[in-house]
């Protein structure tokens, strides 16, 4: 079993990558998200390797957490690597735990290829089985989103400009409540 790749870029499209180690070129399903480096650049991805009626596809991601959130996602009857990347895809890790842990099915029902009865069922299965990538980053997270409603913003738009402000690792919950309002003032937020 493949469980990670390090090598050179050779071709990226907006769900795929093909990697070159040692002169075979792999081709891997990513995350439309997944910020790889330019084609030419060295590139390191954390593999699953998915095995199904003799076809073999590998999956990659930038982080373990996903890897695994996505081994996790295939336990679920009915989620298959198709909506499992687009999970991963739609929301970050530490926002897809805490709607899991928070049971917020509406969260859930808006990710592609996930209706209201797979969300409750995504509850029901990984409810309390996360909590290892459930990160320290989502209390701020959360502190963040609270502050932003007492604002006045919507909770969708908040939730749409936090995941997209994880994605720029900020540090601390000043800089993201800045970031967000500077983000919502531009026309997603009121």
């Amino acid at each position: 079993m493949i469980g990670s790749i390090r090598g050179r870029v050779i071709r990226k499209r907006a769900s795929e990558v093909l990697i070159e180690t040692n002169g075979v070129g792999y081709e891997v399903h990513v995350a439309i998200n997944c910020e790889l480096p330019r084609e030419g650049n060295d590139a390191f991805l954390y593999i699953y390797t998915y095995v199904r009626e003799g076809s073999l596809q590998l999956y990659g991601f930038m982080r373990e957490e996903e890897r695994l959130l996505f081994s996790r996602l295939l336990g679920v009857s009915g989620i298959g690597p198709r909506i499992a990347l687009a999970t991963l895809s739609g929301l970050s890790v530490e926002r897809f735990a805490a709607a899991i842990e928070g049971e917020d099915v509406a969260v859930l029902s808006r990710l592609p290829g996930i209706g209201k009865k797979t969300a409750q069922r995504l509850i029901l299965e990984l409810k309390g089985k996360l909590p290892s990538i459930v990160a320290a980053k989502d209390s701020e997270y959360e502190d963040a989103l609270s502050a932003l409603l007492t604002l006045g913003y919507k909770k969708p738009d908040i939730i749409t400009t936090l995941d997209t402000l994880k994605k720029k690792d900020i540090q601390d919950i000043e800089t993201l409540i800045r970031e967000a309002l500077k983000y919502l003032s531009e026309g997603t937020g009121n």
